[in-house]
């Protein structure tokens, strides 16, 4: 799945979502039924249902993208089916309408792009530090105050850490005097592209208003470019009720839109 998306750069999603998206929370294989299809060696095409009725999937070939939904149609359970993908994706938005599919009024992810040049320098506030992330309990408490309510243990935060393609010295957290982690930055580089996602970014609510989450970003992004990146790219949502700066710091920070979600639904 991973390799099809680096094949296919850019798509709507990165192969850092992937990791993330299906490594973050334990015990979900069962909500997430999943199928590939092959021409040869090299996978052309994959669907991720996300139970009952949501699909994610990505082709570049027109046929595999009504298998893809023909599979889909026999393997949700809702009478409703959503599917989302970008606006930049025309052999996925062609097929949605083969297939009957009408856009649907759901929330929009933003597609944000920078280059790497002219990075500011990260200036964390006063008692506070940034460092790649050390210990994964305080790395997944951070996140779990930030993105509250989340699923996300100690245990699952390791499995993210041992999945590709996680680096440790891309894992990025502003730290306390007394070692908290008060705001955390992963980033995820495919190197093929030298293109980096950064997915998640949060502040723990009880430390924000600082400057947290631009410091602690900046950090990410010098380490990301010293990687081999030459752009970086970031999702978010637009304007989610319990994160309503995203949009704002993501622009601060330089980042414009190239591309935005969209959803359809059918039945």
């Amino acid at each position: 799945m991973q390799g099809l998306v680096q094949r296919l750069w850019p798509a709507h999603c990165h192969i850092g979502d992937l990791a993330w998206q299906r490594t973050q929370h334990l015990g979900r294989e069962d909500e997430w039924p999943t199928a590939l299809w092959w021409r040869g060696d090299d996978v052309v095409g994959w669907g991720w249902t996300h139970l009952p009725g949501h699909l994610d999937f990505l082709t570049a070939d027109p046929a595999t993208a009504d298998e893809i939904l023909t599979w889909f149609a026999e393997t949700a359970t809702a009478d409703r089916r959503t599917v989302t993908v970008a606006d930049n994706e025309p052999v996925l938005l062609h097929a949605l309408a083969r297939h009957g599919y009408r856009p649907a009024d759901e929330h929009v992810h933003h597609y944000l792009a920078r280059d790497l040049t002219d990075l500011p320098d990260p200036a964390p506030p006063p008692g506070y530090a940034l460092h790649p992330a050390e210990d994964l309990r305080r790395r997944a408490d951070v996140h779990r105050a930030a993105w509250h309510p989340s699923r996300v243990t100690e245990d699952s935060y390791r499995v993210v850490s041992a999945t590709w393609p996680y680096r440790g010295e891309l894992d990025w957290v502003a730290s306390t005097a007394d070692g908290s982690y008060a705001a955390s930055c992963l980033v995820w580089l495919d190197e093929a592209n030298a293109v980096g996602e950064l997915e998640p970014v949060g502040t723990d609510p009880a430390h924000r208003g600082l400057g947290l989450g631009r410091a602690v970003c900046l950090a990410a992004l010098h380490a990301l470019r010293d990687s081999g990146a030459r752009t970086a790219v970031v999702f978010p949502v637009d304007s989610p009720p319990a994160h309503p700066g995203a949009m704002a710091l993501y622009r601060a920070l330089g980042f414009r839109e190239y591309a935005r979600s969209r959803t359809f639904a059918s039945g």
